[in-house]
């Protein structure tokens, strides 16, 4: 009887479908499994290589199966996609997984711990707030600018806002739209408390946490950047080089080349937007802060782009630089020297 060596998973929500095979690709059995016995099934199965996609719930069930004694790789699934055969169905799929596993230049995504996947959803939480906020803020705005109630952009205005509303004698608006402003603003307080709490939560967790305290040594690397990168990017291992990191968050141009041609483009984008967007944040008030102080030292990089690129182009550019300073910090177990930077 042939001894499964890889076996791919289609996750499901309730059933999973199952594809074993050995190490020369030959099919050793497929089956569709509810939920409740998928880790029955495979603490019965020899110790071997277990591939999933890289998608909801799959970092849960790495963990588990890993506890089994099973070797878990999680593969995105846009690598899975080219190996998928002529008909989509879970069948193929979970056969195109452990296909896709057994390349030897295929890129796996690490397995989360319970506590990476906490301060994840911490800091999703705080981002979510966030956007709430600025959604209640707009539509405030919008309607009370249809009863001519116009204040200048920008929360510090918020209470010259509130104030307007209900001046009774200065406005004239129905009691209806009152109690609806009344709501949004008591709203708006509360979002307040609630980010200023999450935010003085990442501040600790980045404090006690000795990788996020040598990031936030680098200029333009603060608390919630630092956990994004400690919390959401893969182990430092996972790249040869500064350069690989920075790809991987997508601050790299896109090649479009052929024929011994470089061809290069915008940003790639790709990768995870949360560190992207932290790292873009973080070089625009490094640059904020440089044109404060009367501009960047005379024949600097940053004043050599600065005189020639956009400001925006050239945050991208030093958060570029950002990406690779962090990896390079984890990788040595270093912090930042000004000195050496000068």
């Amino acid at each position: 009887m042939m001894e499964v060596s890889i076996i791919g998973i289609d996750i499901a929500k309730n059933v999973f479908q199952f594809h074993g095979s050995t190490k020369t690709g030959a099919t050793v059995f497929r089956r569709k499994i509810r939920r409740s016995g998928v880790l029955h099934f495979l603490a019965e199965q020899p110790r071997c290589l277990v591939a999933m996609e890289a998608c909801a719930s799959s970092h849960y069930w790495g963990r588990e199966i890993e506890q089994l004694g099973h070797t878990v790789k999680l593969i995105p699934p846009q690598y899975v996609r080219p190996f998928v055969k002529r008909q989509k169905n879970d069948m193929a799929d979970a056969e195109a997984i452990a296909e896709a596993a057994t390349r030897p230049e295929m890129r796996f995504v690490a397995v989360k711990s319970a506590e990476q996947q906490a301060q994840s959803m911490l800091l999703k939480t705080r981002e979510l707030f966030i956007s709430q906020r600025t959604q209640t803020i707009n539509m405030l705005r919008g309607h009370l600018a249809e009863y001519g109630i116009v204040v200048p952009q920008g929360p510090s205005h918020l209470r010259k806002l509130e104030a307007q509303m209900l001046d009774e004698h200065e406005t004239d608006l129905p009691l209806t739209m009152r109690n609806m402003c009344i709501r949004l603003f008591d709203h708006l307080r509360l979002l307040d408390w609630q980010i200023d709490d999450l935010t003085s939560r990442i501040e600790a967790s980045a404090k006690q946490d000795a990788t996020a305290r040598r990031l936030m040594t680098i200029p333009g690397i603060g608390p919630m950047c630092a956990m994004a990168v400690v919390t959401l990017a893969p182990p430092r291992e996972s790249f040869r080089k500064g350069r690989d990191f920075a790809a991987w968050v997508g601050l790299t141009p896109k090649q479009h080349s052929t024929g011994g041609k470089t061809r290069l483009g915008r940003t790639s984008k790709m990768g995870q937007r949360d560190i992207r967007r932290l790292l873009i944040l973080g070089a625009m008030s490094v640059i904020q802060s440089v044109e404060r102080k009367g501009g960047a030292a005379e024949g600097s990089w940053l004043n050599r782009m600065l005189k020639r690129k956009p400001r925006l182009l050239v945050a991208v550019a030093l958060a570029n630089k950002l990406a690779r300073m962090a990896w390079a910090l984890m990788k040595k177990d270093e912090v930042y020297r000004v000195q050496l930077a000068a």
